[in-house]
């Protein structure tokens, strides 16, 4: 029987009530598919900082090195400033641990009503960059409170980078229906997204089944929402990525629907999975979270790590808990967040 070890870290707000239903879901599937998994979990985030400084310990990351992946809630809390959740624990599990891949899938979700006027299935993964581009945190305030006063930040953008995530889009689309759209906005900022056009076109061209076009930001931000059929793997940057992501989520009913990985591929450290919404600490505490993206990041984190008859036996209870009626108020139901997970591990 293969054991998997896990580290728990549920962060802030929400992420207390949907990570401990999400971990319910994982060892119900991990008994039904003769796997095992165990687990330690850690009081890192906003809270953590509240009372030592830190959002981890010093030797947090060394901790973490020895799991095999983290599964995590999310980070933020109104009584700490919010340019340091980013920078102090998520950003720096993602560079540290060089998860250099944001898998962000989005779907259609049987039993959910969608705002989009069409009914289409969609069913498209947005792979962001993930440690490069517009997040690097690379910049100052120059004399801020004067009248000539500003603030610059540099975006990064390095062919290794960029190669790197662009053979990541392309082998996946060999796996889904062998289509890649990158974003760009080259024709405004000719330096870095000309580069970063330049060198996934280079890519391209090593894989001549794979179609491949090129759209900007705008155009596909419009095409999001009136033909988000077209899309099968979208490639995009940091910054771009981590906008779209979250109008994908709205495209599915709500962005508590969308799971996420931050995937280093070659497995040379953890990968962290995590659904794509924020702390919500205004209605933390009232079983009314939706889970079902907390969810889904666990089949996403399963499939990473080889059990993927688990990740889509989680993936059919999913379905079936959704097309019965098992909604939360965001959906227009009723159900609580626990009544989700065991809906989940019943449909299992």
């Amino acid at each position: 029987m293969k054991n998997y070890k896990i580290a728990v870290v549920p962060g802030d707000g929400i992420g207390n009530e949907i990570v401990p239903e999400g971990y319910r879901v994982l060892e119900a599937v991990a008994k039904k598919h003769n796997f095992s998994i165990n687990s330690d979990s850690f009081e890192w985030g906003a809270g953590y900082y509240l009372k030592h400084g830190k959002f981890l310990p010093d030797d947090g990351l060394e901790t973490l090195k020895g799991y095999d992946a983290v599964y995590f809630g999310s980070v933020g809390l109104p009584a700490v400033d919010d340019t340091l959740p980013a920078k102090d624990y998520t950003f720096k599990v993602r560079t540290s641990f060089n998860q250099y891949v944001n898998y962000r899938p989005v779907r259609t979700y049987p039993g959910v009503t969608r705002p989009l006027r069409s009914e289409k299935h969609i069913d498209f993964v947005i792979v962001r960059e993930n440690t490069e581009g517009e997040f690097v945190q690379m910049g100052g305030q120059y004399l801020p409170d004067e009248e000539n006063g500003m603030g610059t930040d540099t975006s990064v953008f390095t062919r290794k980078g960029i190669e790197r995530v662009a053979h990541y889009a392309f082998k996946l689309a060999r796996k889904r229906r062998n289509k890649v759209t990158h974003i760009t906005k080259s024709n405004t900022l000719i330096n870095s997204l000309a580069y970063w056009d330049r060198v996934i076109k280079e890519v391209a061209e090593q894989y001549p089944d794979v179609e491949h076009e090129q759209m900007y930001i705008d155009n596909s931000t419009a095409m999001f929402v009136l033909k988000p059929e077209i899309f099968d793997v979208v490639l995009t940057t940091n910054l771009f990525g981590d906008i779209l992501s979250d109008l994908g989520g709205a495209i599915m009913g709500s962005l508590g629907l969308g799971g996420s990985g931050n995937v280093n591929p070659e497995k040379e450290f953890p990968s962290m999975f995590e659904p794509i919404h924020g702390s919500a600490p205004d209605i933390a505490g009232n079983n009314i979270a939706n889970p079902y993206g907390q969810i889904w990041s666990a089949a996403i984190m399963l499939e990473h790590l080889g059990e993927v008859e688990a990740a889509q036996s989680i993936m059919e209870a999913i379905d079936k808990s959704t097309s019965e009626g098992v909604l939360t108020v965001d959906l227009g139901g009723s159900a609580k967040t626990s009544d989700v997970a065991d809906a989940v591990i019943k449909n299992l």
